[in-house]
């Protein structure tokens, strides 16, 4: 079993299909895992509905094999290494929940979510106290996972990987204050070529005091936050010196570059399975500048359409 499909009805989580109790799939999930396989749960961003079979996550992003076929729909399960082979690869769950295509209202229904990923999390440790959660989730899900990570009163998380996250250091900061969140190794990728979804973000869904995005990090003050800038060449170049290419930027906008650039996927999968400690990476990480519409400067043409605009889930 090495993908386990669950849902936030809420604040609730609940198996997809209702097929069985969230017990009792967990249950069957968590035995006979090896101690040191991973459990993982991954988190989509907007315009996915796990009740509307063409958005449905399980069928994009969070499937082993995915049924559409644009760009953008590469399996995270399958490049982490979840393919079914073995039960050595670990757990792989796939989380959705209602983002729908209203990012106001799915900012709000991601603290939501939250909570349901925190209950999730819980029954977990319930029946696996010595076990850890990863965490990787993509724009607001990543804000997902940090409001998991602030509800849980638990060491419960292991990394945390969040990508082109659509959330504020300010809410990060709530979140890395919990007893979770102090312990957790926590990866923030971000790039330049997010620059006008973070700025959309700050302009027309920040509320009093959230402050900047998390694309402009939150430096080393934290010893357990490391960001990842993909758009600069010295960290691809020490990226490339720990035995990790990356493949460099060749857009001016696009906010999907954390898992659809070639070599993204590969090194979370390292991250999570342990073949790249997250103290040697967060050490030989070089202090990035940010210097944000520098993608837009640096490249003749943009290929994208515009963030929050179309059908196509993000």
């Amino acid at each position: 079993m090495p993908l386990v499909q669950v849902n936030a009805a809420g604040e609730r989580p609940e198996p997809q299909g209702g097929a069985a109790g969230l017990g009792l799939l967990l249950d069957r999930a968590l035995a006979g895992l090896p101690p040191r396989a991973p459990v993982a749960v991954l988190i989509h961003g907007l315009k996915f509905s796990p009740s509307v079979p063409e958005l449905s996550p399980h069928r994009h992003i969070l499937a082993l094999d995915p049924d559409e076929r644009c760009w953008k729909a590469v399996s995270w399960p399958r490049a982490l290494g979840f393919t079914g082979q073995s039960r050595s690869e670990g757990l792989c769950i796939a989380f959705g929940w209602e983002s729908g295509s209203n990012v106001w209202r799915a900012y709000d229904e991601a603290a939501r979510a939250g909570v349901a990923l925190a209950r999730l999390i819980e029954a977990i440790r319930l029946r696996a106290p010595d076990r850890r959660v990863d965490l990787l989730g993509h724009s607001l899900g990543a804000r997902v996972a940090l409001a998991a990570m602030a509800a849980l009163g638990t060491e419960a998380v292991g990394h945390a990987v969040l990508m082109a996250p659509a959330e504020f250091a300010s809410q990060a900061q709530t979140a890395l204050r919990s007893t979770a969140g102090r312990q957790a190794r926590v990866l923030n990728v971000t790039s330049g070529e997010n620059d006008l979804y973070d700025w959309l973000l700050e302009r027309f869904v920040a509320r009093r005091g959230d402050g900047p995005t998390l694309g402009r990090g939150l430096g080393t003050a934290q010893v357990n936050w490391a960001d990842l800038r993909i758009d600069d060449a010295p960290t691809l170049a020490t990226l490339a010196g720990l035995g990790h290419r990356v493949a460099p930027p060749d857009r001016r906008i696009c906010h999907w570059s954390p898992y659809v650039r070639p070599g993204m996927l590969a090194l979370y999968a390292a991250l999570i399975r342990g073949d790249l400690p997250y103290e040697l990476l967060r050490t030989r990480l070089p202090e990035a500048p940010v210097a944000r519409w520098s993608r837009l400067l640096a490249l003749p043409r943009v290929e994208l359409p515009l963030p929050f605009a179309g059908n196509a889930p993000s």
